[in-house]
C-alpha cells in the first residue's frame, strides 16, 4: 500500500526538480538574459571591464569589452539586464564619476529613450553623437585659453580700479573676516557631519563642473563681456555717484506723490460716479458717431488722397510746395504788371466811354449772325430785289449803283459815346465829357 501511494508523487517531484535544473542552467549558461549593445565614445575615459552600467543610480549591467575603432574611437561593449531590454531610439550614454577618490572609479549612465520610439535590436551601436565623456579638471583648466585668461586679468584689474581709494573702507570690513571664517568652519563641519549630504554635494558639484565644461566657449564670452561691462561702469563712476546722490531725492518725491495718491483716487471716484448718468447718452452718441464714421470714411480718404497722392505734382502738398516759388516769381512780375497797367491808362481811357458801343456791336453781330448755322450756311430765305425805275410803256428798268446810293445820307446822327445801348442807371452813359463833345445825348436806341 505504501508503494502505491508513493508511486504517482515521485515522478512529479522528479519532473519539478528537472525544471528547476533547466531554469538554473539557462540562467547560468545564457548569462541571465538581457542583451549586448555597443557604445562609441571619443575616448575610453579610463573605463575598464567590469565597470557598472547604471540607470538612475541603479546598476542594470556592466562593461564586457573595450576596443579601438579604425577612426580611433573607443567602442565599449555593455551587457544590459533583461529588465531594461530592449532599448529604444533616443537612448543616450554618459561616463560619470561617483566620487573623487579614484580616477578609475567610473561608470556609464544610460538614459533610455521613450518606449514609443522604435526598438534597438541586440548588438546595435549607439554612435558618438549620443554619448558623452566625463569632464576632468584638466579639461576645465584647458578651457582657460589665452583669451579667457586675458579677460580674467582684465576682470580682476577692473575690480582693482573699482575699489581704488577705498582702502580705509575695505580695512573696516576686515573686522568681519574672523566671524566669516568661524561661520565657514561651522558650515563645513555641519556638511561633513552628514555624509550622505556631503556625497550628494560632491556629485552635484561634479555635474556642475561637467555642465561648465560643456559651456566653455559661452563661459569665456561671459567673462569677457562682464569685463567690458565693469569697465564701462568704472568709466561712469562720476555719473553713478551722482545718480546715487539723486536717488534719495527721487524716493522722497515718490513718497510725496504716493501720499497724494489717495486724494487723487477719491476725486477720480467722484468723477466716475458723476459720469455714470451720462453713460447711456454717451453710448447713444458713440453709436451715432459710428454711422458718421462709416459715411465719412470715403470722403476723408478722398481728402487725404487730395492732400497726399503717390507720385509727383498731383496733390495739394505738391501745390503748397510750389507756392514759395510762385510768390518769388510774383515779387518780380507783380510790380512790372502794375507799372504796365499804370502806363496803359492814358491809352485805354479813350476806349472806356465806348465800351457800351463795343458791347452793342458784338450783340448786333450776334443777332445778324443768328440766321447762320454752325457750318456757316444761311438758314433763312429772304427775297432781295434791286431798285427799279418805271419807264415808258410801264416797263421796269433796273437802277444803277449810283442811283441806289444817291438817296443815302450821312451825318444824320450825332450820338455820344455809349449811346448805342440803353443809358446806364448811374448816368455814366451816354458820355458827354462835361458837354465838351459835340454830340446829342438824346439820340439813343
Amino acid at each position: 500500500m505504501d508503494n502505491a501511494r508513493s508511486g504517482p508523487g515521485r515522478p512529479i517531484a522528479i519532473g519539478a526538480l528537472a525544471l528547476v535544473v533547466l531554469i538554473v542552467a539557462y540562467l547560468v549558461f545564457a548569462g541571465g538574459g538581457g542583451a549586448t549593445y555597443h557604445l562609441e565614445f571619443q575616448e575610453a575615459d579610463q573605463l575598464v571591464r567590469g565597470d557598472q552600467v547604471q540607470v538612475g543610480g541603479v546598476p542594470v549591467g556592466s562593461i564586457t569589452n573595450i576596443q579601438l575603432t579604425h577612426d580611433f574611437k573607443a567602442l565599449v561593449t555593455i551587457h544590459v539586464d533583461s529588465s531594461l531590454v530592449p532599448l529604444h531610439e533616443g537612448t543616450t550614454a554618459q561616463v560619470r564619476v561617483p566620487s573623487l577618490s579614484s580616477v578609475a572609479n567610473r561608470y556609464i549612465a544610460l538614459s533610455p529613450g521613450p518606449n514609443n520610439d522604435p526598438k534597438l535590436s541586440a548588438g546595435s551601436t549607439l554612435p558618438a553623437s549620443v554619448t558623452k565623456e566625463v569632464t576632468d579638471l584638466d579639461q576645465l583648466f584647458n578651457t582657460l585659453n589665452p583669451a579667457t585668461r586675458k579677460g580674467l586679468q582684465q576682470f580682476i584689474q577692473g575690480f582693482a580700479e573699482q575699489y581704488a581709494g577705498a582702502g580705509k573702507t575695505f580695512g573696516e570690513t576686515t573686522e568681519y573676516f574672523g566671524p566669516f571664517i568661524g561661520a565657514t568652519s561651522h558650515f563645513f563641519g555641519e556638511l561633513t557631519r552628514d555624509q550622505s549630504t556631503f556625497t550628494n554635494f560632491i556629485v552635484e558639484t561634479a555635474k556642475t563642473v561637467n555642465t561648465l565644461a560643456d559651456r566653455a566657449e559661452p563661459l569665456s564670452d561671459l567673462i569677457e563681456h562682464a569685463n567690458t561691462t565693469f569697465q564701462a561702469v568704472g568709466a561712469r563712476q562720476t555719473q553713478l555717484a551722482q545718480g546715487l546722490k539723486e536717488l534719495p531725492i527721487t524716493l522722497n518725491q515718490g513718497n510725496r506723490t504716493f501720499a497724494e495718491l489717495p486724494s487723487t483716487l477719491a476725486a477720480l471716484k467722484t468723477l466716475v460716479n458723476t459720469a455714470k448718468p451720462t453713460n447711456k447718452p454717451l453710448i447713444l452718441l458713440l453709436e451715432r458717431l459710428r454711422s458718421l464714421q462709416e459715411t465719412a470714411t470715403t470722403p476723408v480718404h478722398d481728402i487725404a488722397s487730395a492732400f497726399s497722392r503717390p507720385g509727383a505734382n498731383n496733390d495739394l502738398t505738391d501745390l503748397v510746395r510750389t507756392l514759395p516759388l510762385l510768390a518769388k516769381e510774383l515779387e518780380t512780375a507783380s510790380p512790372s504788371t502794375v507799372t504796365s497797367l499804370q502806363e496803359s491808362v492814358p491809352i485805354t481811357a479813350f476806349f472806356g466811354p465806348y465800351a457800351p458801343d463795343l458791347v452793342g456791336a458784338a450783340r448786333t453781330f450776334g443777332e445778324s449772325a443768328a440766321p447762320y448755322d454752325a457750318n456757316g450756311h444761311y438758314a433763312q430765305l429772304e427775297p432781295v430785289l434791286p431798285d427799279f425805275t418805271l419807264g415808258e410803256h410801264n416797263t421796269l428798268t433796273p437802277g444803277t449803283a449810283e442811283q441806289d446810293l444817291a438817296n443815302l445820307k450821312s451825318g444824320q446822327l450825332r450820338r455820344c459815346p455809349g449811346a448805342a445801348t440803353q443809358p446806364a442807371a448811374d448816368g455814366s452813359s451816354p458820355f458827354v465829357d462835361g458837354e465838351l463833345l459835340s454830340c446829342d445825348p438824346t439820340e439813343t436806341p
